[in-house]
């Protein structure tokens, strides 16, 4: 039992920088781009939907030029 705790205790730091088991993308490279482009639409898209959430896509009603707004 020692030496199976041993084993796991010396296997977890190589096993932590290998990166992951199951890649994220596709070894064919015409498959890999398709998942890259729609990968970056996704978060490009996130910015347009975060200005709609916080209404910052709504035009401006102030008006281009200063105005006094005092009686002269």
């Amino acid at each position: 039992m020692r030496r199976l705790l041993m084993a796991a205790i010396l296997c977890l730091p190589l096993g932590a920088t290998t990166g992951c088991i199951i890649p994220i993308y596709s070894g064919d490279p015409a498959t890999r781009t398709q998942e890259l482009i729609f990968t970056s639409e996704n978060l490009r898209l996130f910015l347009e939907e975060w200005q709609r959430i916080w209404f910052l896509d709504q035009p401006s009603h102030l008006s281009p030029y200063r105005t006094h707004g005092g009686i002269i």
